[in-house]
């Protein structure tokens, strides 16, 4: 209500709402993708580690807890920063879905009504497309070719699980995946990830 008062139309408060919130939240992303890249430099020696003690599971936690600690890793740190920021998302999703405000209120083009599906799926299409982006841009989390092939229809299936919802939703989901890639992208030349290799997994 408060970046409407300032914008006089819902769709542009719901893009400033989403652009502002990820860029507040960015230092978490920061954190987690920092953790990832230092990880995925250690995975060769807890690669050799596994290897060595792939017979005594107890001994193998001990010595990769050892190891973690020598290097200043911390595996909860990875994992953290990106669980800090889902009640936040989840509680956006929860308002744009039910806000009251949101209904007849027209956007621009062929969106007159946020709280009304997209009548043309232009923004469902899109985000589905945006997904598939991201997936390219993003460092896998696992070599698990039925778990790669059941990610990579993810997009297909949450962009068709959109296609009924109010489309002041679905711009929210667009704009957060466009400032989503553009953070990842900046963070991959930034901290060296390359996108599409699998990123360290710390599960013995």
């Amino acid at each position: 209500k408060w970046l409407y008062s300032y914008l006089k139309n819902y769709g542009l408060a719901i893009i400033a709402l989403t652009f502002l919130i990820k860029m507040l939240l960015f230092p978490l992303m920061y954190k987690s993708m920092k953790s990832m890249a230092k990880m995925s430099k250690l995975q060769p020696q807890l690669t050799a580690l596994r290897e060595k003690y792939k017979d005594d599971k107890e001994k193998l936690n001990v010595e990769m807890m050892s190891f973690m600690k020598a290097n200043g890793y911390n595996p909860i740190g990875g994992c953290l920063p990106i669980l800090l920021q889902m009640p936040i998302f989840f509680a956006l999703y929860r308002v744009l879905f039910n806000s009251m405000e949101l209904y007849q209120a027209p956007f621009y083009i062929w969106i007159h009504d946020l709280s009304s599906p997209d009548p043309f799926f232009v923004t469902p299409i899109l985000l589905t497309g945006l997904m598939f982006l991201q997936q390219k841009v993003s460092p896998t989390t696992t070599m698990d070719p039925a778990q790669q092939k059941m990610l990579q229809i993810m997009p297909v299936m949450f962009g068709a699980f959109m296609l009924m919802l109010p489309s002041g939703l679905t711009i929210y989901m667009v704009v957060n995946s466009v400032v989503s890639i553009a953070q990842q992208w900046f963070l991959n030349k930034k901290l060296g990830i390359k996108p599409g290799v699998p990123a360290a997994v710390t599960a013995s």
